[in-house]
């Protein structure tokens, strides 16, 4: 076999992929343009699209954001909301803006845009081989394409984290603030910035600390308030009201934990499915999830021992994935972690089984195994009331445990990287690396 059919053969595993990604998306738009509704795992609130944006706009445009709404979104999110939407379209409700604001609407299109060009930048810069079909699973797959439909500022967050996180561009100053605005959008996202703790990269953690919290407090005298009490005030109470949301929860999640709330459900879920399966899902989760975080945490600890083993990334990857399988901030937090493992390289049984996870978490649609609930409503999308159905589906089980396998194989990848790292390399225990 010749030298170049040899480079190119690990191309078409990754080609195949990102045609399966492309037919899904396909098969989702004949659905929507023959029934008139995004099936499953899209919400089943068919009026309800765009919503996680013109919502927090409309607060952003009024009074009480911290004190009636009860927000949990740091201040940015309302001034950077404030900054892209059209005032006179909030007089009256955030379903009325919806239709007004093309400002809002537009912004959403722009920022997809951008994220793509921006993915396309990075993967391009990684491999030029590769980049083709990695773009498009981001493009195209379901956790971008939830992610827009729900009009969420992760899609914003997204394009600030390609930048911190990619190669975008190599000036620091931009990557630490890059990494500051998409913690004040999206909290949770300091864990991937604490694998420069594990690489000992003591000036970024700290510039960017610095910066994420200079940001906070221009953006908190901006809107007026959003204080660390009332955040936390706030946080506890959406704790409790998504503890009653069950069924939310577990239609597109990330992690297994929710699965573990079936019996609070309202409907009588053992109408549908055995009780075996429910018992044998209540005895099997706490256990995966354990395991899952043990063998992140030994990942990290080699890591730590030999910080030069693994790239920045890596570990990035793990420390979200181990969050991301114990609990769901929802399935659309899921691009953030497929972007960085879409940054490994097609060599080694860990990170190409973590890749094919990452297209296979990208195919759009979803497996019905049974009906629930029949819901008649207007669709904002295809301008029409609809009937749509919405179930127990197999995506339920298999997308929060692709995730599993992403962060085991990643996590027994790196200790195996790290076990070799020793043959030439002293464990490093201090906090700067010799």
């Amino acid at each position: 076999m010749t030298a170049p059919r040899v480079r190119l053969l690990p191309l078409v595993p990754e080609a195949l992929l990102a045609l399966a990604v492309v037919a899904s998306s396909a098969w989702t738009l004949r659905f929507f343009l023959e029934f008139g509704y995004l099936p499953q795992p899209f919400v089943f609130d068919t009026n309800d699209t765009f919503m996680d944006w013109f919502n927090t706009a409309y607060w952003a445009n009024n009074p009480g954001i911290y004190n009636v709404w009860r927000s949990i979104y740091p201040p940015l999110s309302f001034v950077f909301l404030d900054a892209t939407s059209l005032p006179g379209c909030y007089l009256h409700n955030s379903f009325t803006a919806r239709d007004c604001d093309w400002l809002g609407r537009g912004t959403i299109y722009i920022f997809y845009v951008i994220d793509v060009v921006l993915a396309w930048v990075c993967f391009r810069r990684l491999d030029r081989r590769t980049a083709p079909t990695r773009t498009i699973a981001i493009a195209l797959g379901l956790p971008m394409l939830f992610t827009i439909e729900r009009g969420n500022l992760i899609l914003v967050a997204f394009a600030f984290f390609m930048i911190a996180h990619g190669p975008v561009t190599s000036s620091k100053p931009w990557r630490w603030f890059a990494a500051a605005v998409t913690i004040n959008f999206k909290p949770y996202l300091v864990l991937p910035m604490l694998a420069h703790a594990v690489k000992r990269d003591w000036r970024t953690l700290e510039v960017a600390g610095i910066a994420t919290i200079a940001l906070y407090l221009v953006t908190l005298a901006l809107v007026g308030s959003g204080t660390p009490m009332e955040l936390a005030a706030n946080t506890a109470n959406w704790v409790v009201f998504q503890g009653g949301q069950v069924w939310n929860e577990v239609n597109y999640s990330t992690s297994y934990a929710p699965l573990l709330m079936f019996r609070t459900l309202d409907i009588p879920l053992l109408q549908f499915v055995p009780s075996r399966l429910i018992e044998t899902i209540e005895f099997l989760v706490p256990i995966v999830i354990r395991s899952s975080q043990l063998v992140a945490l030994a990942a990290l600890a080699a890591a730590w021992l030999q910080p030069r083993a693994l790239p920045t990334h890596r570990i990035a990857a793990i420390l979200l994935g181990a969050y991301l399988v114990t609990q769901s901030p929802g399935g659309y937090t899921q691009l953030f972690l497929l972007f960085l493992v879409l940054m490994e390289t097609w060599k080694g049984a860990g990170p190409i089984a973590a890749i094919v996870c990452a297209y296979l978490l990208c195919l759009v649609g979803d497996w019905p195994l049974a009906t629930v609930l029949d819901v008649t409503s207007a669709s904002w999308l295809g301008e029409r009331t609809v009937t749509a159905s919405f179930g127990l589906t197999a995506g339920h089980f298999i997308r929060p445990g692709l995730i599993v396998i992403m962060l085991w194989a990643l996590s027994l990848d790196s200790i195996v990287r790290v076990v070799r790292a020793h043959r030439s390399q002293r464990p490093s225990l201090g906090l700067v690396v010799a």
